[in-house]
């Protein structure tokens, strides 16, 4: 994965040309009946807020609370043009509903989700492109 340019690994069925996220969950597309039907793809790394919203509580089990007391975070939906498909995902750190807007520019980048003594577990995230945010 590259720090500085990551993108979503994404699928592309070969006949159909429809595009997955994850590369194999995406339902029953009648022209991609094989898994091997869809090739790998790297995803847009830019997108236009489609819609948001705040977690102002902690997420169910699997997710991991990192600071006590908890810190609410904003969840964009995320319409990439090429695909025609939204993918919803956090916004860094320091983004606050009210800097938020529907049509905003974001981009794919890479955060810390937690960490431990040997590890640092990252996550991807949605950024605001300079200038877009409110």
């Amino acid at each position: 994965m590259d720090p500085t340019a990551p993108s979503l690994i994404g699928g592309k069925g070969r006949t159909s040309g429809s595009y997955y996220f994850p590369k194999n969950l995406g339902g029953n597309d009648p022209a991609c009946i094989q898994d091997d039907d869809r090739e790998e793809i790297l995803l847009s790394r830019f997108g236009k807020v489609w819609s948001y919203t705040s977690a102002d509580y902690p997420p169910a089990l699997p997710y991991i609370i990192t600071e006590e007391p908890f810190r609410p975070f904003v969840i964009a939906a995320v319409h990439l043009e090429k695909e025609e498909m939204v993918i919803c995902g956090q916004m860094m750190p320091g983004v606050e509903v009210a800097d938020m807007d529907v049509g905003m520019e974001v981009e794919l980048t890479l955060d810390v989700l937690y960490e431990d003594d040997q590890n640092q577990y990252m996550v991807w995230k949605w950024d605001p492109i300079n200038g877009s945010a409110k």
